[in-house]
């Protein structure tokens, strides 16, 4: 294979491994997003019990 075949080659397999990367890293991030907006509304519904809202007695 020539020198440029191989950097096709390289350039491809790059390109599926950092696709995949990708799709990882943004599964990642939903999970991260999701995680924080439990923590907030778990944060909230504290808040709101250390504050004497009578919903949380």
């Amino acid at each position: 294979m020539s020198v440029m075949g191989e950097d096709r080659v390289d350039l491809a397999a790059t390109f599926v491994s950092l696709t995949a990367e990708a799709a990882e890293l943004r599964t990642r991030v939903t999970e991260l997003r999701r995680e924080l907006a439990d923590l907030g509304e778990r944060m909230n519904v504290v808040s709101a019990a250390l504050n004497g809202d009578p919903a949380y007695r």
